[in-house]
């Protein structure tokens, strides 16, 4: 009889066939539960994760435009290019202009005047509102401040019957002056306002399309900011009013009076009135306006885009670089092409400027109606 070993295999065979078959049948259950729940957190997760994305990639967005993105739009390289142009290094500073889009916001601004119904007041009647609201130039010189609220739409049809060259002179300068400094302090503040963009480390999509826009209304190619510092600035009060001045004769002039044309502008185009004298095949025509504000707006625009007075705004440049005031009786001398008798239109402006101590005005500023207008004046 063959006896069997306790270690044998045969022996040990039955009793491991049934330890076996209950872990093989309890493990696999265990396992697959916890898979699913595995699986099952690992989803709500995963949802979780998916859904507050989906909520917060809005705000993203809106980060990496503002901080990444819109910085790229506008690279600040002017200041370079400013100084080497004032310093003659850049001979095409200021040459190429886009004139198409220029006068687009003055037209607008025309049809604006057409809903408005402005009449034309009488001389006595304008003198007795200056009285009333306590406007005289002597207080605009001592005060160096102007209420902006006594703007006149029209000159009075009797400012040429006043005799007295004096009180006919001041009347005509009340009118013009808060025109003249209205359209000069928009300027300023523009200014002041590109100047905060370009320091800017980001700009946002309001700075571009600001910017943009600036450019159409500056006649600048190749959105230049050296071109657009250079031209975005304002003429000396007291030049403007000499060149009103002149070109209306005191306001005088048929073109003042029927047209509010202030500055004898010429079109080929638009709105404006044949001159007496002028030849047969002549085309053009002075320009008019609907109210005298247009006028004014029209020539700043055009003193600040046009070709012919690339010169003026480079000695106007150089004067702000220098020690920030404008010199009238300087720019004067770069006006020349203004008027076809050249050189002697300029001492003539010079005369004016001089005999009416109109350089007086030069420093005077809008009357704040409140403390943020005031802070940024």
């Amino acid at each position: 009889m063959i006896k069997k070993n306790r270690n044998d295999s045969l022996f040990k065979k039955p009793i491991s066939n049934k330890v076996n078959s209950s872990n093989k049948i309890l493990k696999p259950i265990i396992l697959k539960k916890k898979s699913e729940y595995i699986n099952f957190y690992k989803l709500l997760i995963l949802s979780s994760i998916l859904i507050f994305s989906f909520f917060q990639l809005p705000a993203t967005i809106k980060f990496f435009d503002k901080n990444f993105y819109s910085n790229k739009i506008i690279i600040n390289v002017s200041k370079k290019n400013f100084e080497l142009a004032l310093n003659k290094k850049i001979k095409k500073i200021d040459e190429s202009s886009n004139l198409e889009n220029v006068y687009d916001d003055i037209d607008v601004f025309k049809s604006l005047e057409e809903t408005t119904n402005t009449s034309r007041l009488s001389a006595s009647t304008i003198e007795q509102l200056f009285e009333d609201t306590n406007y005289n130039l002597k207080k605009v010189k001592e005060t160096k401040l102007v209420n902006i609220g006594n703007a006149i739409d029209h000159l009075p049809k009797e400012i040429k019957n006043i005799e007295n060259i004096k009180k006919r002179k001041n009347l005509f300068i009340q009118i013009v002056l808060p025109l003249i400094i209205e359209e000069n302090t928009k300027i300023k503040l523009d200014r002041k306002k590109l100047f905060v963009i370009l320091n800017k480390n980001n700009n946002s999509k309001s700075d571009i399309i600001w910017i943009k826009n600036k450019f159409k209304q500056y006649g600048v190619s190749g959105n230049d900011l050296s071109t657009l510092k250079i031209r975005m600035d304002e003429i000396p009060v007291s030049l403007a009013i000499a060149q009103a001045a002149k070109e209306t004769g005191w306001g005088t002039s048929r073109f003042a009076q029927k047209g509010n044309a202030l500055f004898g502008q010429w079109t080929w185009s638009g709105d404006g009135i044949k001159p007496a004298g002028a030849d047969s095949n002549s085309k053009h025509k002075v320009a008019s306006f609907k109210v005298l504000k247009a006028s004014v707006k029209a020539y700043q625009r055009n003193i600040n885009t046009h070709s012919s007075y690339k010169k003026f705004r480079k000695e106007r440049a150089i004067q702000r670089d220098h020690d920030g005031k404008l010199n009238s009786l300087e720019l004067v001398k770069y006006l020349d092409k203004y008027a076809e008798t050249g050189i002697e239109y300029t001492k003539i402006l010079t005369k004016i400027i001089k005999q009416n101590s109109l350089t007086d005005y030069d420093d005077v500023k809008i009357l704040p109606t409140s403390k943020k207008l005031k802070s940024l004046i």
